[in-house]
C-alpha cells in the first residue's frame, strides 16, 4: 500500500499488455491497425481487470475506488471500459486515442458511468499529417464537452500539455491520477 501526499493510503496495480492495439482498442479502424483482429480483445482486457485483477486486489486491500487510466490507447481503453462498466468512479485518460474512428458517435450514445474523468492532451498532438491523429483535438474537446454536461464541470477537466504524443508521458499519466484522486477525495472524502 502507499501513502499519498494527502495521508491518505492508496494502491496502484498495473498489468501487462502484450498487444495494445489488439488488447486496447474497442473496435477495429484500419487506421490503427489494419489487421482484422484489431478491435476484438478489449473486452477480454476489461473482464480481466473486472473479473480477476480487481477482485484479487479487494481480497488484499479492501474495497477501495478505482481509477481506471492510462496513456494513448490506454486512455482510450479507460474511457471506453467507463461506458460498459461501472467499476470504475474515476478515469484517468492522457492523451487518449480519441482519433478513432466514430468515437464521437458512440460517446453520445453510451454514457460514461463515470463520477470524475481527466483528459490532456499535448498542444502538438492535433498538429501532425496523419488526418486521422490529427482529429484528436477536436475529439478531445467534444468529449470534454459532452463529460461536462453529463457529470458536470467540477467533475471533468481537460489539461493542454507541451509537446507532442510522446513528450513526458510518465508525467502526464501521473499527473491525471493526481487529479482524479485529489478530486475523488474532495467530493467523497476519505472512504
Amino acid at each position: 500500500m502507499i501513502w499519498a501526499s494527502s495521508g491518505v493510503p492508496f494502491v496502484m496495480a498495473a498489468f501487462q499488455v502484450l498487444d495494445w492495439d489488439l488488447d486496447l482498442t474497442p473496435w477495429h479502424d484500419p487506421a490503427i491497425n489494419r489487421d482484422p483482429m484489431v478491435g476484438s480483445a478489449s473486452g477480454d482486457t476489461l473482464r480481466f481487470v473486472t473479473d480477476d485483477l480487481l477482485p484479487k486486489l479487494i481480497d488484499k486491500y479492501g474495497d477501495l475506488p478505482v481509477i481506471l487510466g492510462g496513456y494513448s490507447l490506454g486512455g482510450l481503453f479507460s474511457l471506453w471500459s467507463a461506458t460498459v462498466s461501472d467499476r470504475f468512479p474515476a478515469i484517468a485518460a492522457a492523451s487518449p486515442s480519441l482519433w478513432i474512428k466514430d468515437w464521437g458517435k458512440y460517446s453520445h450514445a453510451h454514457h460514461t458511468k463515470a463520477r470524475i474523468v481527466y483528459l490532456s492532451l499535448g498542444d502538438k498532438e492535433e498538429h501532425v499529417r496523419n488526418q486521422s491523429i490529427a482529429r484528436v483535438g477536436d475529439a478531445v474537446r467534444e468529449e470534454y464537452a459532452i463529460l461536462r454536461e453529463r457529470i458536470g464541470e467540477d467533475n471533468v477537466t481537460i489539461v493542454w500539455e507541451e509537446g507532442g504524443h510522446f513528450t513526458d508521458n510518465a508525467r502526464r499519466l501521473a499527473s491525471a491520477f493526481s487529479w482524479c484522486i485529489r478530486r475523488w477525495l474532495s467530493i467523497c472524502g476519505n472512504r
